[in-house]
């Protein structure tokens, strides 16, 4: 099961987001765990997830964020802004399974 873990600073819209995600991943019948937590959160979830998106408010935080999760062999990326604003669940989940591979 892919893990993926969606970091904000604590806004309902990445919840949305979430929903409309795991909805997508259900119809397609894709194994995949979605949560969203605040970003100060992410060092404590490190080692739980495959990959980490940042919401388009926090993207300042990539550069910061990249360079813990190399140590561990993770990714970070940032949530296109469209996307997130219009709440593309489908599409964000189909990019971020790209990016896993």
């Amino acid at each position: 099961m892919k893990k993926i873990l969606l970091l904000c600073n604590a806004g309902m819209s990445t919840s949305m987001v979430v929903k409309k995600m795991e909805e997508s991943a259900q119809a397609k019948g894709i194994d995949v765990e979605i949560q969203a937590y605040g970003a100060e959160t992410f060092q404590d979830h490190l080692n739980s997830y495959d990959i980490f998106l940042l919401g388009p408010q926090i993207r300042f935080k990539k550069a910061e964020f990249q360079a813990i999760a190399n140590g561990v062999g993770k990714r970070v990326e940032v949530i296109d802004m469209m996307d997130y604003g219009m709440i593309k669940g489908d599409k964000i989940l189909a990019d971020t399974l790209k990016l896993m591979g």
